[in-house]
């Protein structure tokens, strides 16, 4: 239950936006980082996937790390 799927986009050591399994979103920290999180949250077939990666991606590899 402690597992957070995360995925960050960064330009130039500058965090862009992010996506957080705990939000359930994508969040934006820039001005183009805001604009194209509101754009991508809008997809909903693209939020249930990065939703499912924690169990398909982070789950069957804790283990390992």
């Amino acid at each position: 239950n402690d597992i957070e799927y995360i995925k960050s986009y960064y330009f130039n050591k500058l965090e862009l936006i992010r996506f957080s399994s705990s939000v359930g979103k994508y969040v934006g920290y820039t001005e183009l980082g805001v604009k194209n999180a509101e754009r991508w949250n809008k997809d909903l077939s693209n939020l249930a996937a990065m939703k499912a990666q924690k169990e398909t991606y982070c789950k069957n590899n804790v283990d390992i790390w």
